[in-house]
């Protein structure tokens, strides 16, 4: 049994949809049970929503009402487009009546003019509560014996709204009561990724991207063979298809290299995903919904036997370098615990670090709070900051045991300033720091050497 979580742009429109149905139809040939379905709000949607909660937070009630509208113009239309019959205005009466919910609170934000994390969650949420609903009644026209799940029943959260962490246990023993059941009499389950709830019942979202981490979790949740992501794209790829023009399919890489991958940039997977698959071993899948038949990117807790020195390549734009440098680091000790301390106060996660004996210079792709950052550091340190830099991250198995390939991807960058190299404990990546103008040439210089 698989669980396949399907994309916002894999529900973009009624195209996509029934592109979704022929492929959990398919599904239902391998294996009578499920599979079970997790789908991401409708593409753009989110952002929507985002929108809506800004626009109502800033009194600008008008324009989050039309918003609203426009939305539920959408929504609707996707109802009509893919349920016939009596199902059609009962489901188009639900979508109404969250739409019409919606409305209510952005009147109430109007007044408030404060959104709060918790009414931001709630706001946030919808795009995939009200996905599902319409994909699991698609998959009832469509003949298969689907049923809507209340992704809200099935994942226990924190309460760190707007990036809540699931409860591992207690979210296993939320599948097993309203998912498992379903599987066993061989229906195939519906829900939202992205969302969740309090032990309290309160709405929460995973952050951006967590309709991934949400497949992950069902799937070890209900004990899947197989996870299941689909996309828009073959797989795994060998660099940023924006910026090198044809890069290759991965066919297979490990658990270690996507975690890798994904932390550094690669799109295509949410850094979470790979955590749950992980503890429990189940492989995990990346297919085109666009290209059904393709055999997509396998990730196994094996790395693939091959001949390529690299597995893959990913990249960030707009980071910022932070460079802290103080005198009294020579020779002392507590000045790295001084300096990481506020970057954890201010809960601005670093993706890089280097050091030398005065300096410590380290990269942020959040910015939120970087000149309060900046202004508690400067109290010990001196303080520099860089942005409109770029990481580039070369990944691969065999860097642990061929030192070589590390210095012949920094060899093959000779002619592009580097700002800093790391590479990480498990050697695994070689990463570097450059302009970000100096990105798709360092990238096509990389991929030319490794996998042309």
């Amino acid at each position: 049994m698989v669980v396949q979580k399907f994309g916002g742009t894999s529900v973009a429109d009624p195209d996509a949809v029934c592109r979704l149905i022929e492929i959990v139809r398919t599904a239902r040939t391998r294996d009578g049970r499920g599979p079970v379905v997790v789908v991401s709000a409708l593409s753009g949607v989110t952002d929507a929503l985002l929108l809506i909660a800004a626009e109502a937070g800033a009194a600008r009630v008008a324009q989050a009402l039309s918003q609203v509208d426009r939305l539920r113009e959408r929504h609707v239309a996707m109802v009509r487009a893919l349920v016939r019959g009596e199902q059609t205005d009962a489901l188009a009466a639900l979508i109404e009546t969250d739409f019409n919910q919606l409305a209510d609170v952005v009147k109430a934000l109007g007044v408030l003019r404060e959104v709060s994390t918790s009414t931001l969650d709630v706001i946030a949420a919808m795009g995939e509560l009200l996905s599902s609903r319409i994909v699991a009644g698609a998959l009832v026209e469509a003949g298969l014996p689907a049923e809507w799940v209340d992704a809200r029943l099935a994942i226990v959260t924190s309460s760190d709204y707007t990036r809540a962490l699931p409860l591992m246990r207690e979210t296993t023993a939320a599948l097993r009561a309203v998912v498992s059941p379903l599987v066993d009499a061989r229906r195939v389950p519906v829900l939202g990724g992205f969302v969740g709830a309090t032990t309290e019942g309160h709405t929460t979202t995973l952050g951006r991207g967590g309709s991934d981490y949400s497949g992950a979790i069902v799937g070890v949740g209900v004990g899947a063979d197989e996870i299941q992501i689909w996309t828009d794209v073959d797989g795994m790829l060998t660099a940023d298809p924006r910026i090198v023009p044809q890069p290759r399919l991965v066919p297979r890489l490990s658990f270690a290299e996507a975690a890798e991958l994904a932390y550094f940039g690669a799109k295509v997977l949410h850094p979470s995903t790979i955590h749950p698959a992980v503890e429990r071993n189940i492989p995990v899948r990346i297919l085109n919904s666009r290209k059904p038949d393709g055999t997509g990117t396998l990730i196994t807790a094996e790395a693939a036997s091959g001949t390529n020195p690299l597995t893959a390549m990913a990249a960030k734009r707009d980071i910022t370098v932070v460079d802290i440098t103080s005198d009294r680091m020579l020779m002392a000790y507590g000045f790295l615990r001084r300096v990481f301390e506020v970057f954890e106060r201010f809960r601005t996660a670093v993706d890089v670090v280097t050091t030398s004996e005065v300096s410590v210079s380290v990269t942020v792709d959040d910015r939120r709070h970087l000149d309060a950052i900046v202004e508690e550091l400067s109290h010990f340190a001196e303080v520099a900051v860089e942005p409109e830099m770029a990481l580039l991250c070369a990944v691969g198995d065999r860097l642990r045991a061929e030192p070589s390939i590390a210095a012949r991807v920094v060899g093959v960058l000779e002619e592009v300033p580097l700002r800093m190299i790391s590479q990480a404990a498990s050697r695994r990546n070689i990463t570097v720091i450059m302009r970000q103008a100096d990105l798709p040439h360092a990238m096509h210089r990389l991929h030319q050497e490794f996998f042309a």
